[in-house]
């Protein structure tokens, strides 16, 4: 089991370690190669995806990733943004399904900024198509205006573009997990103005069709983010474009109490996945011990169970993680009065220790 572990920037290089620890812990047979990414690999090379790390990532069976931005590559231009690492990364290796589970844990209830009662027993998964949508798009850039109300005037334009097979491919994806659960899926779209979501949810509905044991129902997206504040439990799946799932799922994140807490994965048509905290690499606390390890940790559970066939390891990690919080161990941000306040890295050897 061959692991690319790309740790990144700002705090990717604590709460990777953390997980690697964890991973350690288990005693597999894994084989863990370190490259650079984002805007360390920059400093060291004057790219944010060398071509090194590229290769390394293609012929790793998973990639642990940690987190990619820096303030100070604000000024830098676009391609060479450390951002761009993890969206060469999306593209080149073709990972298309982005898994966000947003899970309410029951010692975490208290965390969360909604009243206990809406968020006890949450469970959502939300699966974002991440290769295409305005992301991705072409045409893109700026130019001149040649029309519009300020005809001659610099203006700046994005394409949002799906074709059929990417809409069908995430949708199956979507059904698939959905029999898994509850057997529900809400698809987000905004087909009332944008064409690009019209064709998005006939696609969606035709492919349900294939699904009978499935329900499924369609969501405008700022009725999905009203919803996901008033009544989250009506969830179960979601699927929805890039954009509008980049977004939704950090707002689904803070159900659960924190950011840090949340697990991804994004996955090829292979299995073969990058798996990556939900959060950024949050340079203001960065190299102050204090960041949450735990959604990198369940990550690499994530990991387990989906690239590298080790379910058993996954529910061990998974397991762990609801042990410490039972102890009461609270990074920073899911600290509460009465609970004890850990570092980064004694949550990681807490979750080892539990293991």
């Amino acid at each position: 089991m061959k692991i690319a572990v790309l740790p990144g920037d700002g705090i990717g290089t604590e709460i990777v370690a953390e997980a690697i620890k964890v991973l350690k812990a288990l005693d597999l047979n894994f084989e863990m190669e370190t490259a650079l990414v984002g805007g360390a690999a920059y400093a060291a090379h004057g790219h944010p995806l060398p071509e090194s790390t590229l290769k390394l990532a293609k012929e790793a069976d998973a990639i642990l990733f940690g987190a990619v931005g820096d303030w100070k590559y604000d000024n830098l231009e676009r391609r060479l943004r450390p951002e761009q690492a993890i969206l060469g990364l999306r593209k080149n290796l073709g990972l298309f399904a982005n898994f966000r589970p947003a899970i309410c844990y029951e010692q975490l209830v208290g965390a969360s900024s909604l009243k206990p009662e809406l968020v006890a027993g949450l469970d959502i998964l939300i699966i974002r198509e991440l290769t295409g949508d305005i992301y991705f798009g072409q045409p893109r850039g700026r130019r001149m205006a040649t029309d519009g109300p300020f005809p001659g005037a610099e203006e700046a334009f994005d394409t949002m573009r799906y074709s059929r097979p990417e809409v069908e491919r995430i949708a199956h994806v979507a059904f698939q997990a959905a029999r898994k659960r509850s057997k529900r899926v809400t698809s987000v779209d905004k087909a009332n103005v944008l064409e690009t979501f019209q064709f998005w949810k006939d696609i969606i509905t035709e492919v349900g069709q294939q699904y009978p044991d499935v329900s499924l129902d369609h969501m405008y997206v700022d009725n999905a983010a009203m919803q996901l504040v008033k009544a989250p439990k009506k969830f179960d799946v979601i699927v929805t474009g890039n954009m509008f799932g980049d977004i939704l799922s950090d707002e689904a994140s803070m159900l659960t109490g924190s950011i840090g807490m949340l697990p991804s994965a994004s996955m090829n048509a292979s299995n073969q996945g990058l798996y990556e905290p939900s959060h950024g690499s949050a340079p203001d606390i960065a190299g102050k011990g204090i960041a949450n390890p735990l959604a990198t940790i369940l990550s690499a559970a994530m990991m387990l169970r989906f690239s590298l066939n080790q379910e058993a390891a996954a529910q061990r990690i998974e397991a762990a993680v609801q042990t410490v919080l039972q102890q009461g161990l609270r990074t920073a941000d899911i600290y509460s009065e009465g609970t004890t306040r850990v570092s980064t890295v004694e949550m990681g050897s807490a979750v080892v220790k539990a293991l």
